[in-house]
């Protein structure tokens, strides 16, 4: 096994000097016109759906969502009946 600061054959690896910090580079002022037109290009490469897709898309949402909900009403109801089961209340 090696030991930690020697290279593979044993000897001492050199020392690391650490480097100086650096400097942070310089910020360009915010420019809101440009920030504009760099939003316009990127949203000009959004693969954007169809409404064909949207609507399918939209179809299995509502369908998950109404599925999930009455999952946890029925689990709910059926925990709060079994508590007070329970509990003899």
């Amino acid at each position: 096994m090696q030991r930690q600061g020697q290279d593979p054959d044993g000897e001492s690896a050199p020392k690391r000097t650490s480097a100086p910090p650096r400097r942070a580079p310089k910020r360009e002022p915010f420019r809101v016109g440009q920030f504009l037109r760099e939003v316009r290009s990127e949203l000009r490469q959004v693969a954007w759906p169809n409404r064909s897709e949207v609507i399918n898309y939209t179809t299995v949402t509502l369908v998950t969502l109404l599925s999930l909900m009455v999952l946890i009403f029925i689990l709910n109801y059926a925990f709060a009946k079994g508590v007070l089961w329970l509990f003899k209340t």
